[in-house]
């Protein structure tokens, strides 16, 4: 196996340089374009087996594991190297390419997210113990992507402009607004469209550790009588609201309930009404889910193409009155995270242990890189029942923006 594994890290190494130290003590140099430089430990000869047939599950459980080591780097240089060359060399490589239709194909039956399995998978991430999230997100606990005007934001400034910026397309534009937030994380979002903008907001989800964490935060800011949270999938949801909001919660729904997704948000949304969603997408077209990524941190999840996601929105009968598409905003979101969970690792061990925080910097280098190096983005869907429902143009965005930013200063 491993002169299969030699051949694979040959064809694959294109950019950058890989150094591999085997079980024997022996060395491998492999190396592309100039690029990042990084070097690993295989410790034994069956991780090198597993490598060579399954490399997209192998390599993060042997990181895990500890049958794989970086050697004088770190895991995201490792990573590095080696997503940017896949991002070169996929289609080259038959193992890989052949890895990628497969996980492809088997999209609809590994994203049958009905009600049951839904809570299952969203309990399998989002139910750990609320203090780790604490100890590498923002203030504000916002589990999504933020938004850089300037680039050099801090965490907590650029998920304050994400929050600002996504009211700004809900156009609040008067008190006693009636918001449903899809996916409400631990409230963050509903709480500042209560408290900055009037709104009345109803949140629901399907984590039980982010309802209870959600309801107290409301209750401790006074603002219990404007938010209410709910255990509840948004499939059962049928009240009818003049703004809709959903943040991170799309990459969990499935392909195969997009329809159900958006004739929830047409059924649910008043005929003036306005929505947002904000979620990953990816620019190269439909692909799979990481194995490694669905087994380990979102069972279930997947970031789709637009060309998967505008199908449904058109068939719902909904129009898109705007998009746009922020590129590498995620990529330096991760980054603030990966930097605070480093800073923060010791009393993350002592919650969980070692290998769950191998575990959380192999997934959050590789997200990172997903975004800067590979074909990961967000975007910011607006939508409506009706076309006049919008100004015509996109000037009322910035404009609302730099008044909450004035009246916040």
């Amino acid at each position: 196996m491993r002169g299969m594994l030699n051949k694979l890290l040959a064809r694959l190494i294109v950019y950058g340089e890989l150094d591999v130290i085997w079980p024997d003590g022996t060395a491998s140099h492999y190396a592309g374009a100039p690029g990042p430089i990084a070097a690993i430990a295989i410790h034994d000869d069956a991780t090198v087996r597993r490598l060579a047939l399954g490399p997209g599950m192998a390599l993060g459980e042997g990181y895990m594991d500890g049958t794989i080591t970086p050697v004088d780097c770190s895991i995201h240089d490792v990573l590095h190297v080696l997503m940017a060359s896949v991002e070169r060399a996929e289609r080259d490589v038959p193992l890989l390419r052949a890895q990628a239709v497969f996980n492809r194909v088997a999209r609809p039956l590994v994203q049958m997210n009905d009600a049951r399995k839904a809570r299952r998978n969203v309990a399998h991430h989002y139910d750990l113990n609320g203090r780790l999230y604490s100890l590498f997100l923002d203030r504000d606990r916002q589990y999504s992507c933020g938004y850089f005007p300037r680039g050099d934001e801090t965490i907590d400034e650029a998920q304050i402009a994400k929050k600002r910026h996504i009211a700004a397309k809900l156009m609040l534009d008067r008190p006693d607004l009636t918001v449903l937030d899809i996916g409400c994380g631990w409230g963050g979002m509903a709480l500042t469209l209560a408290r900055d903008y009037g709104a009345r907001v109803t949140g629901i989800t399907l984590s039980v550790e982010q309802l209870n964490e959600a309801r107290s935060r409301a209750q401790a800011e006074g603002l219990a009588e404007r938010v209410t949270f709910e255990l509840v999938d948004y499939r059962n949801m049928n009240r009818t609201f003049d703004r809709i909001v959903s943040v991170g919660m799309f990459e969990h729904v499935g392909l195969p309930n997009y329809q159900a997704y958006f004739d929830t948000i047409k059924r649910c949304l008043h005929p003036d009404g306005v929505a947002l969603v904000h979620a990953i997408g990816r620019f190269d077209g439909p692909a799979g889910t990481s194995p490694w990524l669905a087994k380990y941190i979102f069972p279930g999840g997947y970031s789709p193409s637009l060309s998967e996601v505008f199908g449904p929105v058109e068939r719902s009968g909904l129009r898109s009155t705007d998009i746009e598409i922020l590129r590498l905003h995620y990529a330096k979101t991760l980054n603030h995270w990966r930097k605070r969970f480093a800073a923060n690792r010791d009393t993350i061990a002592s919650l969980y242990d070692e290998r769950f925080c191998r575990m959380f910097e192999f997934y959050l280098s590789g997200s990172e890189l997903a975004f800067a190096v590979q074909d990961h983005m967000v975007f910011q869907l607006q939508l409506a029942r009706r076309q006049d429902a919008v100004p015509l143009t996109r000037d009322y965005i910035t404009e609302t923006e730099r008044k909450a930013a004035r009246q916040t200063a």
